[in-house]
């Protein structure tokens, strides 16, 4: 799999803009601010409908511009050539087009373009919040199955209106208002099931990427650091999982009880407690956690070993994902730069942003487009 070319209109920086591409490694190399990621950001909007820079569509699209479109072209690997247009509207529905055909929906597109993207935002999968781990791995497993896609948005919506009803009971329950709150109450207990179902799917889906990714990451791990070390993942969940409930009948049960559980919590608070968007995921190094206790170094080969492992996984699903790398060697010293450059050399399609052409490694030679002034040039 990999892009053939890409266009743009009213996306971020660009008014417009045509790239050709090839297989092998593609560099783009310009000046901080020029407009080097918005190239790749694209890519990786097609593939996956979410930025690795920002949480919502308003900023991808230009300054003045009503809406942005993003026009990728992928020879598949079915040896087919499909044309993948997306609309994205602010406020509005975006759409999509496949073929210059409309679908119904654009997480229909999910699926056709995979890829993996290396940023130095990858550093908070080691250092951050729990949000950027969970992100981590919804974003995988809908790469890897594009459905659910459908799964999240129904757990988002689900999540969205119980906390709704935890407020509205919490306050009615200040104010006095029993007859008010015994009506929220009641009302909360069809969607305390509907969180356990739909978390059920999701918290399943989540345990069975870990599991495959967990061999892989040491194995990447290994690799990037030269075995210093021994990388280790944990599902930290907000329930209690006892070993050998996997299957989604259970872990609903286990969902539902401690919602039970938790009911005075969650009025008291006014916000839903339990359910997988309050889990982590624990790495490791050794026997210590690696946040807090990583240096930069090893944080940074985690965090890299993470989208090895990534990139793995896809790849041992049937076809090779393309492989972006946004400005990472910049961020590396020189051993892990030559290690990650080695590593993913052999790739289908390898796209790679640096400020400086030096910035790339000898072993990504290969094409390059000078980037600056809203043009991008093939050098």
């Amino acid at each position: 799999m990999f892009v053939t070319a890409l266009g743009l209109l009213d996306f971020r920086s660009y008014p417009q803009v045509e790239v050709q591409l090839t297989p092998g490694v593609t560099a783009f190399v310009g000046p901080n601010g020029q407009g080097k990621t918005n190239l790749v950001e694209a890519i990786h909007y097609t593939a996956t409908l979410g930025s690795h820079r920002v949480a919502n569509d308003a900023p991808l699209v230009r300054a003045g511009a009503a809406r942005a479109i993003v026009r990728t072209e992928i020879h598949s690997d079915h040896d087919r050539d499909l044309v993948v247009e997306l609309e994205i509207n602010p406020g509005r529905a975006n759409r999509a087009r496949v073929n210059r055909s409309p679908v119904p929906r654009p997480r229909e597109v999910l699926g056709l373009l995979r890829t993996v993207l290396f940023a130095p935002e990858d550093l908070a999968l080691v250092k951050g919040d729990p949000s950027e781990r969970r992100r981590f791995l919804d974003e995988l497993l809908t790469l890897r199955t594009p459905r659910m896609a459908g799964v999240r948005q129904d757990y988002d919506r689900v999540l969205k209106q119980r906390n709704s009803l935890l407020r509205s009971a919490q306050q009615a329950r200040r104010q006095n208002r029993s007859s008010a709150a015994e009506a929220q109450l009641r009302t909360l207990e069809v969607w305390d099931s509907n969180l356990a179902r739909a978390g059920s799917e999701l918290l399943a889906t989540r345990l069975e990427l870990l599991e495959s990714l967990r061999p892989l990451v040491s194995s990447a791990y290994d690799a990037v650091a030269r075995g210093k070390g021994d990388a280790r993942l944990e599902y930290k969940s907000s329930v209690p999982l006892e070993p050998g409930v996997t299957s989604r009948e259970q872990l609903a049960a286990v969902l539902l009880d401690e919602v039970h559980q938790r009911r005075q919590d969650e009025l008291d608070r006014g916000v839903s407690l339990v359910g997988p968007h309050r889990d982590d995921v624990v790495l490791g190094l050794g026997d210590l956690p690696a946040k807090g206790y990583a240096s930069h170094g090893e944080s940074w080969s985690f965090a890299l070993a993470l989208r090895l492992a990534s990139y793995e996984l896809l790849k041992a699903d049937g076809g090779e994902p393309v492989l972006i790398l946004d400005d990472v060697f910049a961020e590396l010293d020189t051993s892990r730069r030559d290690r990650l450059a080695e590593l993913v050399a052999p790739a289908e399609q390898v796209l790679v942003t640096a400020a400086v052409g030096a910035d790339v490694p000898l072993e990504l030679s290969g094409a390059r487009f000078d980037v600056g002034d809203g043009t991008v040039l093939r050098a």
